[in-house]
């Protein structure tokens, strides 16, 4: 099989400034230093939207956006206005769905009334607050910028917008933090659950390498520990309403991230920004993946395009299956023969064997994993690794 279905098509923006950097973050971020030369990057950002649109014309065609995500750093520290500028200079660009999902993440520490219902006015249909705790204790030893009270104020800035132009709402949480204890945890968990947002994104601290952390670790909580903070806080999250769909995100019915969905399978998504990657595919049978250059000075210079590379077949079982085995939902046999251009066959053996372990099960036309399976998520995937 060679040719390809082109599967739903999204956006992410980069925007690389942040207030300071915190200890655990290893995603492309700087340290504001000075004015952030908002209106300059803006214009950058449109350009380089203008050159993938040339370069991947073949692929991008007559797609319409379903969805775009404007992460960092912080988004939040940039004004309404360029916000508003950069919407309105993408939707120039390329068409709209109806029902497009726009998110912009936002840091309690730069949240104001007036600045959420700008970005709202500007075609924002969906933010993301990096709460991360409510425990001013955690928050200092994570480095973050903000306190618990103005936590909670920002959710509730979000939550007078809800329904007004604000479709949906998501709280960053982290859990197995330095010294917290299991009861903590919890505890973090029920004041987020308290105020009741739309979409909760529960994940556990990881030291990442070239952080702070990596370079001096802070003592985490035991594996022992990790597993009853999960195990407890699932029972609470599902009692109060919320569905897992995948591995760290729980939804109310209808909530879930429609941007991040696309990601996990295996759906196409422009990238623009400092460091950002994309993937693109093309009914020729090709699958191209790019990344930007990373540093703002690069970029602001023009330099956008930073590596571009073909994923060859090879490849394509084992990204499949990473990104689909991250959600709970079955996995269409069609789609992973229309989006790979592979035959069934090709994963045959190694789906045989993924059942006789428990780690999925099969029907005519889906695959699923299983609780089993993803325990043993890492064991599952390398079963796919291509030989060489």
């Amino acid at each position: 099989m060679d040719e390809l279905t082109l599967p739903p098509l999204s956006l992410y923006v980069h925007i690389p400034w942040c207030v300071q950097k915190c200890p655990y973050c290893d995603f492309n971020s700087h340290g504001q230093k000075g004015e952030i030369p908002e209106r300059d990057y803006v214009r950058h950002l449109l350009a380089d939207l203008r050159q993938d649109l040339q370069r991947y014309r073949d692929s991008i065609r007559n797609r319409p956006l379903s969805s775009i995500f404007i992460g960092g750093g912080t988004p939040s520290l940039f004004s309404a206005e360029a916000v508003r500028t950069l919407l309105a200079g993408i939707r120039a660009q390329i068409p709209f769905s109806e029902e497009i999902e726009i998110t912009l993440e936002a840091n309690p520490g730069t949240a104001e009334a007036e600045r959420f219902r700008g970005y709202i006015n500007a075609g924002v249909t969906r933010l993301s607050i990096g709460i991360q705790s409510f425990s001013d204790e955690k928050l200092q030893a994570l480095g973050r910028i903000h306190n618990s009270a103005e936590a909670k104020s920002a959710v509730g800035f979000a939550q007078d917008l809800f329904g007004q132009g604000l479709k949906s709402f998501n709280l960053d949480l982290m859990h197995g933090l330095p010294n917290q204890t299991v009861e903590q945890a919890l505890d973090d968990l029920q004041r987020a659950i308290a105020l009741n947002p739309p979409h909760l994104s529960w994940y556990q601290l990881t030291v990442e390498p070239n952080t702070m952390f990596a370079y001096r670790p802070p003592k985490l909580p035991d594996d022992d520990e990790l597993w009853d903070i999960f195990e407890q806080g699932h029972r609470l999250l599902t009692a109060a309403g919320y569905q897992q769909y995948e591995t760290s995100a729980y939804a109310k019915p209808g909530f879930q991230c429609r941007h991040n969905l696309n990601y996990w399978r295996f759906g196409d998504y422009l990238a623009v920004g400092c460091g950002a990657h994309g993937k693109l595919s093309f009914t020729d049978g090709r699958i191209v993946r790019y990344s930007k250059t990373k540093h703002p000075k690069g970029y602001l210079r023009g330099e956008y395009l930073y590596e571009e590379k073909n994923v060859p077949k090879s490849d394509r079982t084992f990204e499949f299956f990473m990104n689909r085995f991250r959600l709970l939902e079955p996995v269409p046999k069609t789609e992973f023969e229309q989006f790979t251009g592979l035959s069934q066959n090709a994963v045959k053996n190694d789906i045989v064997w993924a059942a006789e372990q428990n780690y999925l099960t099969e029907t005519d036309r889906s695959w699923q994993i299983t609780e089993h399976g993803k325990l043993f998520l890492n064991e599952l995937l390398a079963r796919f690794l291509p030989d060489d």
